[in-house]
């Protein structure tokens, strides 16, 4: 049997530093690896993801009839059936009305854009007009695209129905198999690290459950708050925008901004510059009880994400898969978050308690050296 080699003292720390290094090498190639594969599978991968966040969003609703009595397929069936009810009530009621204004919201946007231009040069003799023309057409080229169109629309509607009816099929057996499912799972990890894995997985579902229930109430208090601003100032595209502000209000951070704006420039064109910066007075008050009030109510241990984090999650959900990607981004890094403290056996609220105490307030002033605060 050969000796065994034994590492000098001062180069261990080489040692560990270049098994880390490999590690992570390791991991983020199985990472890159994985994202190939579910872009590849990109329909069925977004049909898996909108079944589990619309299972966290009825799923209580599900167990609660469970308890009442009512046979686990019984229960999943009616869960399906509501949510199906509301959506074509829904799409009955505003939808078809909401999609004909698409294209006039898309020519409105860009008139305003336009619009502003031509306002900055006439302010601003000294502005460079070729310039500024590039940044103009790049900003009305991002709102085409941001903006969808019904005819592009159309021609995807069979790989959309496909994914929407595989998306139909798992939510009714995640409601109804859910919880045997993950059972099942957790026993294929094994004994020894069966229980933080069960442990993990329980957490970032929670989470998912808490972010899906209080997005969508933040989403709604956003649409109502700056609707009633529009329908009020008669608006001739209020619903519309009413119906892009609670779709964008699920893209944390960017989506209100885009929001606001489209709805600042739409009423800039059509009602003028009075109504539009009531418009702006609107969105930016309303923001302001979101995120100071609502937020910290509805939203709680959902997302304990920096706002940097959020912010590369949505651009790189963007890059990824579009709007598709922008919506999943946020949701799967607040349950990847809180998954990995599950398993650590970590609690967010401890944690976050932790970092507030361990990092100073910036408006305080730093004591002097040598001595203590005054008072």
């Amino acid at each position: 049997m050969p000796p065994r080699t034994e590492v000098p003292e001062r180069s261990r720390p080489v040692v560990r530093a270049a098994v880390n290094v490999a590690a992570v090498l390791v991991l983020a190639t199985a990472a890159y690896l994985l994202v190939r594969v579910l872009l590849r599978l990109a329909p069925m991968t977004m049909a898996i993801i909108v079944a589990l966040l619309l299972a966290a969003l009825i799923g209580p609703l599900t167990e609660r009839l469970r308890r009442w009595g009512a046979p686990a397929t019984l229960a999943a069936l009616a869960g399906v059936t509501g949510l199906l009810a509301l959506l074509a009530g829904v799409s009955y009621l505003i939808g078809r009305r909401a999609t004909s204004e698409l294209d006039d919201l898309r020519a409105q946007v860009v008139e305003g854009i336009d619009r502003l231009r031509q306002s900055a040069l006439d302010t601003l003799p000294g502005l460079d007009a070729r310039r500024l023309d590039e940044i103009t057409a790049a900003a009305a080229d991002a709102a085409r695209r941001a903006l969808p169109s019904p005819v592009a629309g159309a021609t995807s509607a069979a790989e959309f129905l496909a994914s929407a009816l595989l998306a139909i099929f798992l939510l009714f057996f995640f409601l109804r198999d859910g919880e045997q499912m993950w059972c099942w799972l957790v026993r294929l990890v094994g004994s020894p690290r069966a229980d933080r894995v069960d442990r993990a997985g329980r957490s970032g579902w929670h989470t998912l459950i808490a972010y899906t229930h209080g997005t969508a109430a933040v989403a709604a208090v956003d649409a109502i708050g700056i609707g009633a601003a529009l329908f009020i100032l008669k608006v001739p595209l209020a619903l519309s925008l009413a119906v892009l502000t609670f779709v964008s209000a699920f893209v944390p951070i960017i989506g209100a901004t885009v929001a606001g704006a489209a709805a600042a420039l739409v009423t800039l064109v059509t009602n003028g510059p009075r109504d539009a910066l009531i418009v702006i007075a609107a969105v930016v008050i309303v923001q302001q009880l979101e995120g100071n009030l609502l937020q910290p109510l509805v939203m709680r241990r959902a997302i304990r994400l920096h706002p940097v984090v959020t912010l590369l999650a949505v651009t790189a959900g963007t890059l990824a898969a579009g709007v598709a990607g922008a919506l999943i981004a946020v949701p799967m890094c607040a349950v990847a978050y809180h998954t990995t403290l599950g398993y650590r056996n970590e609690d967010p609220e401890e944690e976050q308690q932790q970092d507030d105490a361990s990092t100073p307030d910036p408006d305080d002033e730093p004591a002097p050296v040598g001595g203590s605060p005054a008072g």
